[in-house]
Order: C-alpha cells, then sequence, then structure tokens
C-alpha cells in the first residue's frame, strides 16, 4: 500500500510552471498560482514561470526550452487540455514527448470523477518525459490543478513515497540518449 517512509529524507525537485491562456495574465493567474504555492509549500523549489498563448508551436518550444535547462526537473502546464479548437496543449506536450506515461491520465480521471463526475471525460490531462524531464499538461481550472497535485503529484514527487516514486528514477530518464 502506498505510504510515506519517514526513514527518507525529502528531495527537492526544481519545478517550472507554465500557464497556456490568451486571456490570463500575472495578476489573475489562479491555476499557476495554486501550482506555484503547492509546489514551494512541499519543500520543492519553484525554478520558472511563464504564461503563454494557445499556441501550439509557442507550447512546444517552452516545454523543450524548459526540457533542456539543467536547472529543471519537472514541468507543470495549466490550461488547453479540453476540446475546443484552441485547446493544443496536450498535441504541443506528445510533440515533445520521448516517452508518455498514459497511466496519469487514466489515474487524474479517476480523482476527477470522484471531484466532478462524468465531467471529467472532457479533460485531456497527459504527461511524459523528455530530455530527463518529467511534462504534465493539466486542466486550466485551480481545482482541477489542486486534484492533480494533492492526489497525484505531490506524492510521486516525494522522494519519501513508497512503493515507488517520480523522484528516485531521476537518473535514469535519460540513459537512452547517453548511450547514443
Amino acid at each position: 500500500m502506498s505510504r510515506i517512509d519517514d526513514t527518507r529524507a525529502l528531495v527537492p525537485v526544481r519545478f517550472a510552471v507554465l500557464t497556456v491562456s490568451d486571456t490570463r495574465t500575472p495578476a489573475d493567474d489562479r491555476s499557476g498560482d495554486t501550482l506555484a504555492a503547492r509546489i514551494t509549500a512541499a519543500g520543492h523549489t519553484l525554478a520558472a514561470r511563464a504564461i503563454c498563448r494557445d499556441d501550439r508551436a509557442d507550447i512546444a518550444a517552452h516545454l523543450r526550452g524548459w526540457c533542456a535547462d539543467p536547472g529543471i526537473d519537472a514541468v507543470l502546464s495549466t490550461g488547453g487540455t479540453g476540446l475546443t479548437g484552441r485547446d493544443v496543449t496536450v498535441e504541443a506536450h506528445r510533440d515533445v514527448y520521448e516517452k508518455e506515461i498514459e497511466a496519469f491520465g487514466t489515474v487524474f480521471t479517476m480523482v476527477s470523477m470522484a471531484r466532478i463526475g462524468t465531467s471529467a471525460v472532457q479533460s485531456r490531462a497527459c504527461a511524459g518525459v523528455a530530455q530527463g524531464t518529467y511534462l504534465f499538461a493539466l486542466p486550466g481550472s485551480p481545482g482541477a490543478c489542486r486534484d492533480a497535485w494533492d492526489e497525484i503529484l505531490a506524492l510521486q514527487f516525494d522522494y519519501r513515497h513508497r512503493p515507488c516514486n517520480f523522484v528516485e528514477i531521476f537518473p535514469r530518464l535519460d540513459e537512452g540518449l547517453r548511450r547514443k
């Protein structure tokens, strides 16, 4: 069963937060604020934060830039995961992924179902890995960001979480690249 092993120390992770929106500004970015607050409250580092318009190429460029930055371990984007024509964050993420973490979308849907019922079907939250960096595309609502962090990401980015977590496999994420 899932648990926190108090004999292990927390290993701080360096996060970047990307808000995808044509209308948000730093003054009213509630979802980005939610993620930033939770990251730092958990003992991690907010290494970068930006707002990007709903443009597939721009989103992918931000993701690639942060994947190339050795000071960033994981990227959380918020917004653009829905079904409308402007929702292209998932496509941008998948343009960058080397490997997709398929179970993240499934687990996020399960968490969302408990909160918002069948409306959870409208989210296309996803996750993957590129250049040794974790990438997560979350919906644009503060509630969805809270749910993703509190129910999934806070545990998986806690080195003390057992039986396994994302942090302990950081050193192996880019092993395929090192062999080439």
